[in-house]
């Protein structure tokens, strides 16, 4: 693939299509890489990769959960670089991971390991604004998309500054909080939305308690798309195969639709 997440997204976006992106922690099953070709098989338009990490700070339980399993099964970052080398499944792949592990392995030799592999976007949610340079550019000197998260609570210039500095696309978080299923969408979810598809053209996609069809397609009206992350890893967890996987994924795209 040789367009960036950002045109790919833009390109999906302009055939009037609400944008899905769903997520899999990698290692957390054997399997794991057949989740990634049956959402892809299902509709999504680009897939999320969470690299496990012992802390995770901005994760819920379920990822949480899911980041420990992968763990005790001996995931590693070069163990998932290999893997995801080996995947062709047609829309861009983006991994969601934390500071510790970038700076661990070095931030331009892990960026430039992750375009190697193959993907085409980066997650850092606790990497701060101020201090995401450094990153931003290792990041772009090998075609990698940054994508940066907006909070409700943030003012209308760091809204404007997320917004022109991000890449790929922006993560518009619809709570303060960790990441989960349930409860209301609040009412701030769709101000956010709105506020940050009047200052950029660089797709809006919502995530952070993203529980069902029914909420995707509430929170797809007010930005691009949306991010689906924990309730496919609680399925997962208890026990849902790759096809049961795909099958959710294909009834929020329907939803979106």
């Amino acid at each position: 693939m040789t367009e960036t997440l950002e045109e790919f997204l833009v390109a999906r976006r302009g055939t009037g299509r609400p944008l899905l992106v769903p997520y899999v922690t990698a290692g957390v099953t054997p399997g794991w890489t057949d989740v990634v070709h049956a959402y892809a098989d299902a509709g999504a338009d680009a897939v999320e990769l969470g690299f496990p990490f012992s802390d995770p700070m901005l994760d819920g339980v379920t990822i949480q959960e899911a980041s420990d399993r992968a763990i005790a099964a001996g995931t590693t970052v070069r163990g998932i670089l290999d893997e995801v080398a080996t995947l062709d499944v047609g829309v861009p792949l983006v991994a969601m991971t934390y500071s510790n592990l970038v700076m661990r392995h070095g931030t331009a030799e892990f960026c430039a390991a992750l375009t190697a592999s193959g993907l085409r976007g980066l997650i850092v949610p606790d990497s701060p604004l101020e201090e995401a340079g450094e990153l931003a550019d290792a990041a772009a000197a090998v075609g990698l998309d940054l994508v940066l998260l907006a909070a409700p609570s943030s003012s209308r210039a760091r809204l404007r500054e997320i917004a022109e500095r991000s890449r790929g696309f922006v993560y518009a978080v619809t709570r303060m909080g960790t990441t989960g299923e349930g409860g209301e969408i609040p009412g701030q979810a769709a101000r956010l939305g709105r506020e940050l598809k009047g200052l950029t053209d660089r797709p809006v996609l919502f995530g952070f308690g993203v529980s069902d069809p029914a909420q995707a397609a509430e929170l797809a009206g007010h930005a691009d798309g949306v991010v689906v992350a924990s309730a496919l890893m609680r399925k997962l967890l208890d026990g849902a195969r790759p096809r049961e996987l795909g099958e959710y994924v294909a009834s929020i795209r329907r939803a979106l639709e």
